[in-house]
């Protein structure tokens, strides 16, 4: 067996006529060729396509996939797998719709969107990779923004204030959820990306913006921005999901199942506290343009609970539970309102929950499987 690994360019990929990403969302032609894919027989060896985001570090059990070949334990003598970095879940979320790629790790928001395109693929969701209240929900300001002694303070002093967020993300969903909650009006609500964002701080040109990791870390460990509040100062939600394209499912059970079994493998790599160095290691190894340090915070740090802390940086449900269904679902009606999506609940097919809860039940284990709990910076071993 082999694993490959190659970066996945553009958001235009093979026979679609007409692939645009904006902001997060999908919107494309019908293509002849993204239909209807063949992976063989059961017991056959399979060669797999895996898009992934090292850059979403709530989805780092791809990272750890691809790093520690857990695959290879469960998937048929011969098989190969490729990893192709998605720097955002559209990309991946297109190359999935092309037939390009056969399984996906990405945000809540792609993965929904994933599931409705059903005219052009057929995509499900298999399991729950992360559910977090500080991964993709973190508000950054200026650092010459006051000292707020509060989260609930910081936010009330963004009314009137440049805000930036990357439109149509899982940051956009919570940040409008917010200013919902708190009654806040920013001045002005910007759709940039996040170079665009980068540079703003650097630039002085926005008040602030919503991120996810390790991208938060990064810049308040370059020192261009500061925390100040997350979906934990506010009780809102932020997960990551598998996706499978609907022919590997049912032509492929061994494989479905096996890719299911190192997934929970990985997932409980990353929640035992003795392997943070070497996860640390991987996802060096995996991106470019971050500090050893700051890919560590952005999934072990502990950051101060007026800056919007949380005491468990990642849960890892793997199955689909209650609260993870609840989300999907007001993220959904998030996604139809900003004209998304067409539809405001998701057809029943397009959550596949008896699949991880099978392997789980086979296994003994129960969800959540592990979670990965803050600890004091002080605590980081790596190169300062």
């Amino acid at each position: 067996m082999r694993t490959r690994f190659r970066r996945a360019h553009g958001p235009t990929l093979g026979c679609l006529a007409r692939v645009a990403c904006l902001a997060g969302a999908v919107f494309f032609a019908n293509c002849a060729g993204a239909g209807d894919l063949s992976f063989g027989k059961p017991g056959e060896p399979v060669q797999l396509v895996v898009g992934y985001q090292p850059y979403y570090t709530e989805a780092w059990s791809g990272v750890v996939m691809r790093g520690k070949e857990f695959w290879k334990r469960y998937l048929p003598k011969g098989s190969t797998v490729e990893f192709q970095v998605g720097l955002q879940g559209a990309i991946i979320v297109n190359a999935m719709l092309a037939g390009k790629q056969h399984i996906g790790y990405m945000g809540d928001m792609p993965a929904i969107v994933a599931t409705t395109k059903q005219s052009v693929a057929d995509i499900r969701m298999v399991a729950a990779i992360g559910f977090a209240t500080d991964q993709c929900n973190i508000f950054l300001a200026r650092n010459d923004a006051p000292q707020f002694k509060t989260p609930r303070e910081a936010l009330q002093w963004l009314s009137g204030k440049q805000v930036a967020v990357p439109k149509g993300s899982c940051a956009d969903r919570f940040a409008q959820a917010v200013f919902k909650k708190e009654k806040v009006e920013p001045g002005a609500y910007l759709n940039q990306n996040i170079e665009v964002i980068t540079s703003g701080f650097r630039a002085g040109k926005i008040d602030a913006a919503v991120v996810w990791e390790p991208t938060a870390s990064r810049l308040v460990g370059e020192g261009l921005a500061r925390r100040i509040a997350s979906g934990a100062s506010v009780g809102e939600n932020d997960a990551a999901y598998l996706t499978m394209r609907r022919e590997l499912i049912e032509q492929r059970p061994d494989v479905a199942k096996g890719w299911l079994n190192a997934e929970l493998d990985a997932e409980l790599f990353l929640a035992d506290p003795k392997n943070a160095a070497e996860v640390t290691k991987l996802a060096m190894e995996q991106t470019t343009g971050f500090s050893e340090k700051a890919l560590w915070m952005s999934l072990y740090g502990q950051y101060p609970e007026n800056q919007g802390g949380a005491a468990v940086r990642n849960s890892f449900n793997y199955a689909f539970t209650p609260e993870t269904m609840d989300l999907i679902a007001k993220a959904t009606t998030f996604l139809q309102s900003i004209k998304s999506i067409n539809v405001d609940k998701l057809r029943p097919e397009a959550v596949m929950p008896d699949l991880a809860a099978a392997v789980l039940k086979e296994r003994g284990l129960k969800s959540p499987v592990g979670e990965v709990k803050a600890v004091p910076a002080s605590e980081f071993k790596g190169k300062l």
